[in-house]
């Protein structure tokens, strides 16, 4: 998979730093909450692929950040280890009754923990849990939410893709490519944050396709304001050359370099308002559907 983030909360510097240098050194990019609150503001803005949570904080314990992601829609996926010094029977049962994924405990061995972080990331990816981009919900998360969808009436889905995304890649390259994805995932956080609920869910199809669940009254809402901000703040991601003359020349089908419009969102959505659905396979093809005649 690509670089995986880490979130390391513990509130003890020294600790902190030593993982932080650690597993960067192990290729992974690190970031740090000494603070429960700190933690979930951090996961809110930028998915990690996993936290190291210590279960004593300043504010509100490891118990309760663990119990806040697996109660919100968009990071019950997230593998959760638990770092602390108790070594008792009933605070391990706790936390994985909470849903955390594994439990180490102070003084530990650094190369254990290491395989605690490599086994948990492979079980994710291995089923299919995040995708290794942008860390956001995947494959069976996807498809497990659209079969909550079918059982109610009050929501909205949208199905989300880049427009020339492949142009900007062959001409920027891929690690670029992939900036446009975290920003993309960033984006979609954001203003889910800001018009829907905790409830609605994020996910990434793969590739330059993203997925959106909310209430059937914000969908509305979220695409046009996805799309007005995608169109807007896209552009940092091309240089100034580019954005002075209004494309990109890219490579067209027959190899010769072609005038390429900038990256804009198509959106479509769909709702049991607008339409009727007798399994989920109905819910992505007419959403696609939508998306298709978005983008013309």
């Amino acid at each position: 998979m690509s670089k995986a983030r880490l979130l390391i909360v513990e509130d003890d510097v020294d600790i902190s730093n030593m993982l932080r240098i650690y597993f960067t050194s192990q290729g992974y990019d690190v970031d740090i909450a000494p603070r429960g609150s700190d933690a979930l503001e951090k996961t809110r803005q930028v998915m990690p692929h996993l936290l190291i949570l210590d279960i004593m904080l300043p504010d509100i314990d490891g118990y309760e950040v663990c119990r806040v992601l697996r109660t919100n829609t968009r990071t019950s996926h997230i593998p959760v280890l638990f770092l602390t010094q108790k070594d008792e029977r009933s605070d391990k049962l706790k936390g994985l009754e909470l849903g955390a994924d594994d439990y180490i405990t102070k003084p530990f061995d650094i190369e254990e923990l290491k395989l605690r972080v490599q086994n948990a990331l492979a079980r994710s990816e291995r089923e299919s849990l995040t995708d290794p981009q942008t860390g956001l919900p995947s494959g069976r998360l996807i498809e497990d939410q659209l079969r909550k969808l079918i059982r109610q009436n009050d929501w909205a889905f949208l199905d989300i893709r880049i427009n020339h995304f492949e142009p900007f890649k062959d001409v920027y390259g891929f690690i670029a490519g992939n900036d446009v994805l975290r920003f993309t995932a960033m984006l979609l956080g954001e203003v889910v944050d800001e018009l829907g609920t905790q409830n609605d869910f994020i996910g990434h199809v793969g590739g330059d396709n993203f997925v959106v669940s909310t209430t059937a009254q914000a969908g509305a809402a979220i695409k046009t304001r996805l799309k007005a901000r995608f169109k807007e703040e896209v552009l940092s991601h091309y240089n100034f050359l580019d954005r002075q003359q209004g494309f990109v020349l890219a490579p067209g089908k027959d190899g010769q370099m072609t005038p390429t419009p900038f990256m804009t969102l198509a959106v479509g959505l769909v709702s049991p308002l607008t339409h009727q659905f007798a399994d989920i396979r109905e819910i992505t093809e007419i959403a696609a559907e939508e998306r298709r005649r978005d983008s013309v």
